[in-house]
């Protein structure tokens, strides 16, 4: 029999460490070691005997595998090829966020296609799969489900009969391989039962989608090896008490990974939002101080935002400084920024800002929109009807271009907005080279003292 031995893997990255370390030597992240049992061969088994041997691309037979179509078009568009044969997706996200429904919803559209799709789920059992599937009208001969945990019964699907088209295990830290020792959910056994459904997949040409948990930092739980070995990698965000998702792409081998697309949570599951320009733009009322619409990039979408401000008087020895959706870091940088080259007096005010529909942007462009929002608070005056922004403020006070220039001013054309505020290296209407000039082409003043 093989020897066996404790060794430590680090839940984060995957390293192994042959002691216990209160920090992983690797990715510095502490308490992350987790002893996991290992058979050791011996010099026997381990000698190199395999069969398989390099040979030349330009000689390999066979055509490219195509894409099946999902039936819904957008997300076609998302994964780059529909879904492609033998190709595995991971897709992460919160609990409750609609991982399940959306692959429920993905499976049944399959299904009705004339295509064979098998839901595996771990977590619950073939009554709840069958009541949630009859909610959403999915129901078909083609639709098939199985309640189990135990990773052979799944490889059994790609050796027993036809392999099935698509393939969803939800979830992956719910199943188990016997092959390896360890509970599920474990380092091991998520990297085991990954790396064999993955393999099979391949082989078989069958779609496979892997559900993963994630952690309460928002990463996808388990070890990062897992997000390698998959060839695209979902991940589903939003806010559960919101109507809107977003399931974004952090990895495709099969089409561009900056895409993202917008989900809305209806009583029959998700419906995809086909134009989202002026989705997360609501009813506005643009006569009101503190609001300012950025032409916002995520991906290489466009679609128009609304940040918000509100500039009072603070009480407090420390004026608060809120953000939602943006960093609040970039906050503290813009008004130091408006402060030091506007003269503008923020120390006894408490800021608030947001950005409207509960979106979550990590954008440079959103840096003019911000500084519009609060001057407009501060001032208590509106902006100019029509008036969109975008552009990054950099500590010298410059307004500085931002990527996807063109695509921004086409959208915003297109959805006639206009004035547009935007770097006067974009060779803009409405451009300005330093935020001075641009509070003059907003308020008609170069500087002065806010409220406080």
């Amino acid at each position: 029999m093989a020897k066996t031995r404790e060794i430590y893997i680090c839940s984060t990255c995957g390293n192994q460490s042959l002691v216990w370390q209160g920090q992983c030597p690797a990715c510095k992240e502490w308490n992350t070691l987790a002893a996991e049992i290992v058979s050791k061969k011996s010099p026997s088994e381990s000698k190199p005997g395999g069969k398989n041997a390099p040979v030349a691309l330009e000689e390999v037979g066979g055509e490219l595998m195509q894409g099946r179509p999902t039936g819904f078009e957008e997300l076609d568009r998302v994964l780059g090829k529909g879904l492609t044969p033998g190709a595995a997706v991971l897709l992460g996200g919160e609990p409750g966020i609609g991982k399940s429904t959306l692959l429920l919803q993905l499976a049944g559209s399959v299904a009705t296609r004339g295509g064979r799709a098998v839901y595996a789920s771990g977590e619950e059992s073939l009554p709840q799969l069958k009541g949630r599937a009859e909610r959403l009208g999915l129901l078909g001969p083609g639709l098939l489900a199985m309640a189990t945990a135990n990773n052979d019964d799944l490889l059994s699907l790609f050796t027993s009969g036809q392999p099935p088209e698509l393939l969803i295990v939800d979830s992956v830290q719910t199943m188990a391989s016997s092959r390896v020792d360890g509970i599920p959910g474990s380092v091991s056994q998520v990297r085991a039962v990954s790396t064999e459904l993955i393999e099979q997949a391949k082989k078989s040409a069958t779609t496979l989608f892997l559900v993963g948990h994630v952690t309460k930092e928002g990463s996808i739980a388990g070890p990062k090896l897992m997000e390698h070995m998959v060839d695209t990698v979902l991940y589903l965000e939003g806010d559960r008490r919101h109507l809107y998702r977003i399931l974004r792409v952090l990895k495709n081998r099969f089409g561009p990974s900056d895409e993202l697309l917008v989900l809305e949570m209806l009583e029959k599951g998700l419906s995809i939002v086909s134009d989202p320009s002026t989705f997360f733009l609501g009813e506005r009322d643009a006569s009101l101080s503190g609001t300012a619409v950025v032409m916002a990039m995520d991906g290489q979408r466009p679609f128009a935002v609304e940040v918000q401000a509100l500039v009072g008087r603070s009480t407090l020895s420390f004026p608060r400084r809120t953000a939602l959706g943006f960093d609040v870091n970039r906050l503290h940088l813009l008004l130091a920024v408006l402060e030091k080259h506007l003269r503008i007096n923020l120390a006894t005010s408490d800021v608030y800002c947001k950005i409207g529909g509960g979106l979550k942007l990590a954008e440079p462009g959103l840096d003019l929109g911000i500084v519009a929002a609060v001057l407009s608070s501060l001032y208590d005056r509106p902006l100019p009807e029509g008036a969109v922004f975008w552009g990054e403020i950099d500590l010298n006070g410059m307004v500085r271009p931002v990527s996807a220039h063109d695509i921004r001013r086409k959208q915003a054309k297109r959805l006639g907005y206009g004035p547009m505020f935007f770097s006067r290296q974009g060779k803009g209407l409405h451009g300005s080279g330093t935020i001075g000039g641009f509070q003059k082409a907003l308020f008609g003043q170069e500087g002065g003292q806010g409220e406080g």
